[in-house]
């Protein structure tokens, strides 16, 4: 590649993780500001974009979005699991220090999927297991990732009552699942963000409580989030910050390898 093709490349990428970071389409003339751009550099590299199908053009607004070919690159990194490979050490160490199971999640909609699970010796399985979709709002993870999300669209996932679904016992008189409206999940997520971290009590399974913290990517976007699951007899509340504190050392860490920083 010639010297004087770099520059393009760049600006290229650039305009890319820009789009990839809006909520929505934007004007090319935004575009430019952001990145300090000259517009015709923006209008042309867009121009390509939009022919290799990595840009959407929105011709009666005027705006630019991220291309079905950009969708299907985003596609590959989930087939390769990097996330997986990157977290799976990283949590095994934090099980190894905690004597805790735990577990990593991502938010799909209104649940979390369960993406990894390390359990530690002698302790129980758990209903999270690798490949599992719970409610995020019943568990500790999904409180964490739904803690870091902007009012609109915590609102759209949880439009009304019936979003907020309890985990089932098999006994009606004592379904778990202490949030049941949009007012009690904003004071729930407002307390998660003043103390650093999420925490459910009995939500998933009875007798069990878990502490977690969100990952954030290169642009603070929640990338996923680490649990730690215990029996509440042996664990008590006013230990659980500091059990936090802990999760997120690695959580950290793991922010730190995908943003590819050292």
């Amino acid at each position: 590649m010639a010297t004087s093709d770099v520059p393009a490349a760049r600006s290229t990428l650039r305009i890319l993780q820009h789009l990839g970071r809006q909520r929505g389409p934007v004007p090319a003339s935004a575009i430019a500001a952001a990145l300090e751009l000259p517009r015709s550099t923006v209008y042309r590299l867009l121009g390509v974009l939009q022919q290799e199908g990595f840009v959407l053009h929105f011709p009666e607004s005027r705006r630019y979005g991220i291309g079905v070919a950009a969708f299907e690159l985003s596609s590959g990194f989930l087939r390769q699991e990097p996330l997986t490979r990157l977290a799976r050490p990283i949590l095994a160490a934090l099980v190894d220090e905690l004597g805790q199971s735990g577990h990593l999640t991502v938010l799909q909609g209104r649940d979390v999927l369960y993406l990894v699970e390390e359990r530690a010796p002698g302790r129980p399985a758990l209903v999270t297991d690798v490949g599992v979709r719970l409610p995020s709002h019943l568990t500790a993870s999904g409180r964490a990732l739904l803690a870091t999300l902007p009012p609109n669209q915590l609102r759209a996932l949880f439009p009304d009552r019936a979003a907020f679904a309890a985990r089932s016992t098999g006994d009606a008189e004592h379904d778990l699942g202490a949030v049941k409206s949009y007012g009690e999940l904003k004071r729930l997520l407002e307390s998660v963000r003043r103390q650093g971290y999420a925490a459910e009590d009995g939500d998933v399974t009875a007798e069990l409580a878990s502490v977690a913290v969100a990952v954030r990517d290169h642009s603070g976007w929640p990338a996923a989030g680490i649990a730690v699951t215990f029996a509440r007899a042996e664990v008590a509340p006013e230990a659980w910050p500091a059990l936090a504190d802990d999760v997120r050392r690695y959580a950290a860490e793991l922010s730190r390898r995908i943003r590819g920083t050292l």
